[in-house]
């Protein structure tokens, strides 16, 4: 999920008014619904240590799957 408005990374969420913010999360939650999902992950990968190839702020929905738990 990418929001229209451009922003580099999860750094600069603040940049969003809290209502914009708020509709983004919805968002998410709606778009995993819709393809079914009831258990699914969230992430959003921040900087290149983090993992962030794509600098524009986005969410990847990770569903379909059992996931281990690290740690």
């Amino acid at each position: 999920m990418i929001p229209e408005r451009h922003v580099d990374s999860f750094r600069e969420i603040s940049e969003f008014p809290a209502d914009e913010a708020k509709r983004m999360l919805e968002f998410v939650a709606e778009t995993a619904k819709a393809a079914g999902l009831e258990d699914y992950r969230v992430v959003v990968n921040v900087g290149e240590g983090g993992g962030q190839t794509v600098f524009h702020l986005h969410w990847h929905i990770l569903g379909g799957r059992v996931w281990g738990m690290a740690g």
